[in-house]
């Protein structure tokens, strides 16, 4: 989506601004858009609150205001003037000539003040004075009418629940904690000439013979009486409208008559198709790419209590993704490529959707227009998470704004296939000792809440698919959502929570499960840029500043005197904790998709980071691919085959799962795999899945499998998808893994600019990983080899080499516990 005015009627304010604070004397340029922290680490006056544990250092910055000024030269002042603001985090004040123009407090809304009067010729002034959301929490927290928790485990920084801002910018279980503050968005002085575009969006009717009418909606906005020429266009068709507008705003409507559509598809599923709109008028363009299609979400009862699948023209799409978390901590560090290239490597793992949670930011458009085109069906939430909010007739009112405007920004994306009205805030009444004591209180304010964004999201876009909660067992269902079977969405935690077992995600049957999780560190190279070699030991203080989840390191080293011996060293440490957080989300994962289709649907918490940490994340911060993204690939594949043990361990089935939408013929391979790493065959299976179903291709009795002996498979399908796996009968731990002899070898830089190498095996090598400090991505990882196999390997770096090969590093299993 994009919007641009005529040059004679803007004038851009992004690019340099003077930052200063009247609590100190600190002045220096800051670019907008940007933050803050930003700004004064460039200029050398706090270190990088990334490294070590400079987040202590910087507290400071937060609890101060901040002014921002600039200048700029206007000829000609005379009609109606406004200024364009977006992304404007969060309590701030605009001045233009010392007017005040704007009292902002919601970094979810769009602005537009008038500053007609307070503009001159010649040079004029403009100041934002950036209050700090700390002190302004605090005061607002001071107003309510009764106490309203925040949930302090997850927000060092008190009160953020008051503010319209992203709540993970005063902390979170995986987020640095420093209130950054600033503007992230647009920042620009418009003429209003007849009148401007305040919002288009569509409605698809799609008709019974396959043609699609498109609705366009068109809310112009005047300061008085006038005729605007107005521009319709779809592809290469094109209308014009002369439209009389009034003071206030004038909605216009137009149809699109499409007698041949061509359809929209979830990645994996079809193609993504975007047809062209756009609508001018004399002074403005606003274009958005539209996909046609349409969306179901099912909760018909049925025997197990009511379904939750996604229909997408008329075909229920599985659901296989990760939750989005903003791209990084600080505003500046993240850029439009970046984010795009965490969701290719969400599209490049086979993944179909993504959920954009409730505690961050309601994305940028180009967030959005990226999702349209790779096929990422959105779980949009709104936003608000893990905490309880107020219900007071402001907060409900700044609210309602925030809504109609996101949806209206964001109805025309067909990636958006569901609202969801917040995140565990059902959960989070029985969180704090207040609401438990008065919990009728609490919910009745929860319920305005949750009544109010609906309200406003039903009348801004009528036909959008609402969900209240997440979790939630159904609408107006208040009850325990956290491990329900039969309805709604689940959030499945108990494995990394309550520090239960791998097979505990056996012991559940969700209908959808939107979040579920296992910590791993982030990569040896990564942390390397935060740490010092005399850091590199989990226990040290930086290290434990970068484990925002308390008892996550205990958590994560308790799991692995668990299921495997002890690593040799820290390197190794980090490498087993992302094999077994991968073994963890295969597990759960493998198991729900087979019971297809009561399960219709693995969102896994979460695709990314923040910045550098210990987390549940399969993507490091940066975008490298940890050991479970490789894993997330193979076991989110269409088509793929899983060994799943029954519930008495006494039989080891085969399930196939097919989320294609036709019939797919499978070709299965059992064998044992032998410690010394040879193949034994054991048994073969020709089975069929029908379109979109999960059936079992073969069974083991775990008395076929001997003491010190894996099962191995691998699979063809007749679609061209296959792949291979490993199944062990008990613990890593208990194999007496002997050396895999792993050879790195043909390392040769091709004209592309990528690098081959050929990885043998002399013995067994399990979740072979190779690494490299040099940024980019694999063809294959986390691999396993039997003896005398090689796999070849194409590394792709994210930039040109500027020198030869660089140094690869190589793990496997058996080498990382061992002592020799």
């Amino acid at each position: 989506m994009s919007s641009s005015l005529n040059d004679n009627f803007t004038v851009d304010l992004a690019g340099s601004w003077r930052l200063t604070s009247p609590d100190s004397n600190h002045s220096l340029s800051m670019s907008l858009p940007g933050d803050v922290h930003s700004a004064l680490h460039a200029d050398g006056l706090i270190p990088d609150p990334y490294f070590a544990r400079n987040e202590e250092v910087v507290q400071w910055v937060a609890k101060q205001d901040w002014e921002l000024t600039r200048s700029f030269v206007l000829d000609d002042v005379g009609g109606d003037w406004y200024l364009d603001i977006d992304y404007l985090d969060t309590v701030a004040s605009v001045y233009v000539n010392d007017a005040l123009v704007l009292e902002a407090n919601n970094c979810f809304q769009r602005y537009r003040p008038d500053v007609s009067k307070a503009l001159k010729t010649g040079e004029n002034s403009i100041r934002i004075v950036l209050h700090s959301s700390i002190a302004a929490g605090a005061a607002l927290q001071a107003k309510q009418p009764f106490y309203i928790p925040y949930s302090t485990g997850n927000s060092p920084i008190p009160n953020g629940n008051m503010l319209r801002k992203p709540q993970c910018h005063f902390g979170w279980d995986w987020n640095i904690a420093i209130a950054p503050l600033g503007l992230y968005g647009t920042i620009a002085l418009k003429k209003l000439e007849i009148a401007r575009i305040e919002n288009v969006v569509t409605q698809q009717i799609h008709n019974d013979d396959g043609s699609v009418d498109l609705k366009v909606t068109v809310e112009l906005f005047a300061k008085g009486t006038g005729i605007a020429q107005l521009y319709f266009s779809l592809d290469d068709e094109q209308v014009r409208l002369d439209v009389g507008v009034n003071a206030g705003e004038t909605s216009i409507t137009h149809f699109f008559h499409i007698d041949k559509p061509r359809l929209w598809w979830p990645a994996g599923n079809g193609e993504q198709v975007l047809y062209a709109l756009s609508v001018e008028t004399n002074f403005e363009t606003v274009t958005r790419h539209i996909g046609l299609r349409t969306v179901e979400l099912i909760t018909a009862e049925d025997e197990a209590g009511s379904r939750f699948a996604l229909k997408v023209n008329g075909r229920e799409i599985f659901a296989r993704g990760a939750n989005w978390i903003p791209a990084d901590a600080l505003f500046s560090r993240s850029n439009p490529a970046a984010t795009e290239d965490l969701l290719q490597s969400a599209v490049d793992a086979n993944m179909n959707a993504i959920r954009v949670w409730g505690g961050g930011f309601y994305e940028h458009d180009w967030f959005y227009d990226t999702c349209d085109r790779l096929g990422l069906m959105v779980w949009q939430d709104f936003m608000f998470a893990c905490n309880l909010y107020p219900s007071t007739g402001d907060f409900l009112e700044n609210v309602e704004e925030e809504v109609d405007y996101q949806v209206r920004r964001l109805a025309t994306h067909p990636s958006i296939v569901l609202w969801c009205g917040d995140n565990e805030l059902v959960g989070a009444l029985t969180w704090f000792e207040e609401s438990r004591k008065d919990r009728d209180r609490y919910l009745v304010s929860y319920d305005r809440l949750n009544r109010t964004i609906e309200t406003a999201m039903k009348k801004a876009l009528p036909d959008a698919i609402w969900w209240p909660s997440s979790p939630a067992s159904g609408y107006l269902n208040f009850g325990d959502a956290w491990h329900a079977d039969g309805s709604g969405d689940m959030h499945y935690w108990s494995v990394w929570h309550e520090n239960k077992s791998f097979d505990n995600y056996r012991s559940v049957r969700p209908r959808f499960c939107s979040e579920f999780g296992f910590q791993s560190y982030t990569s040896l190279p990564v942390i390397k840029t935060y740490a010092e070699a005399k850091d590199m030991n989990i226990a040290s203080p930086v290290m434990e500043l970068h484990q925002k989840n308390a008892g996550g390191n205990e958590r994560i080293a308790g799991t692995m005197f668990r299921y495997f011996r002890f690593p040799k060293d820290f390197p190794n440490f980090v490498y087993l904790s992302q094999v077994q957080q991968g073994l963890a989300i295969k597990t759960a994962v493998e198991y729900w998709r087979s019971l297809k289709p009561h399960c219709m649907g693995t969102i896994y918490w979460q695709l990314n980071d923040t910045w550098p940490v210990a987390s549940w994340s399969s993507l490091d911060y940066g975008g490298r691919w940890k050991v479970m993204h490789y894993l997330v690939r193979r076991f989110f594949q269409p088509v793929s085959v899983a060994a799943i043990p029954s519930e008495d361990s006494k039989t080891i089935r085969f399930s196939l799962v097919n989320d294609t939408n036709a019939d797919v013929t499978a070709d299965i391979s059992v064998s044992l795999l032998k410690l010394n790493g040879e193949r034994v065959p054991l048994s073969t299976a020709h089975t069929v899945c029908t379109p979109d179903a999960a059936v079992t291709a073969l069974s083991i009795d775990a008395d076929q499998v001997p003491a010190g002996c894996l099962l191995a498979w691998r699979f063809t399908a007749s679609n061209g998808m296959g792949g291979d796996g490993h199944y062990v009968h008990g613990t890593y731990k208990a194999l007496e893994l002997q050396p895999a002899g792993l050879t790195v070898l043909n390392e040769e830089k091709e004209e592309n600019g990528t690098v081959e190498l050929t990885v043998t095996a002399k013995g067994l090598a399990l979740f072979v990983m190779i690494e490299t400090e040099v940024e980019g991505r694999y063809s294959d990882n986390a691999f396993d080899l039997a003896a005398g196999e090689s796999r070849r390997i194409v590394f792709t770096p994210a930039k040109p080499l500027a020198g030869g090969v660089p140094e690869f590093r190589i793990y496997d299993l058996q080498s990382s516990q061992s002592v020799d």
